[in-house]
């Protein structure tokens, strides 16, 4: 699988995309499966509940949106590669962290939501052929196509896992 075509994504998505090393989309969301888990293990107790600033996501809370974000951009390619018409719609992310009642949760349990719901995601797209990884369709107002989605699941990981670096750790 090539890298995608960035003209045919909205811009604001190219963040994602370039954040992925890769250029073999398996590869990529195998590999990140692998290397995710332990950077979240290495997460000490004591930061899982911690924001840097007022009116920030705590690290659950980023979890949880990304677990969230995994289940609606895998959505939107299952859509997309079985011809849907319709515009997919967006999600408001504060909106869906606050609420997530993730500081309710456990940790352990976020982890293997999260290693579950990209090992689906992992069989999802590569059960995805060429013609169906190059299907167009639209989600958030904005065209796209397959491929591209799941380049945005590696790359929102990415962005995340810098912040959490920067900003948390």
């Amino acid at each position: 699988m090539p890298r995608p075509d960035l003209s045919r994504v909205t811009a604001f998505y190219h963040r994602y995309i370039n954040l992925v090393k890769e250029d073999d989309l398996v590869t990529a969301l195998k590999k990140q499966s692998d290397s995710f888990p332990g950077f979240l293990a290495s997460i000490p107790a004591a930061k899982r509940e911690y924001r840097y600033a007022e009116g920030k996501w705590t690290v659950k809370e980023m979890l949880q949106h990304i677990i969230d974000t995994e289940r609606i951009f895998a959505y939107r390619g299952l859509c997309i590669a079985r011809k849907e018409q319709a515009s997919l719609p967006g999600f408001d992310e504060n909106e869906y962290a606050d609420n997530s009642k993730a500081g309710s949760r456990s940790w352990d349990d976020l982890v293997e939501e999260f290693k579950v719901t990209r090992r689906s995601n992992e069989i999802l797209f590569s059960s995805f052929d060429n013609e169906q990884l190059e299907t167009n369709g639209t989600a958030n107002g904005n065209p796209v196509y397959v491929l591209p989605i799941g380049f945005m699941l590696v790359g929102h990981i990415e962005h995340h896992v810098n912040v959490l670096k920067e900003r948390y750790l």
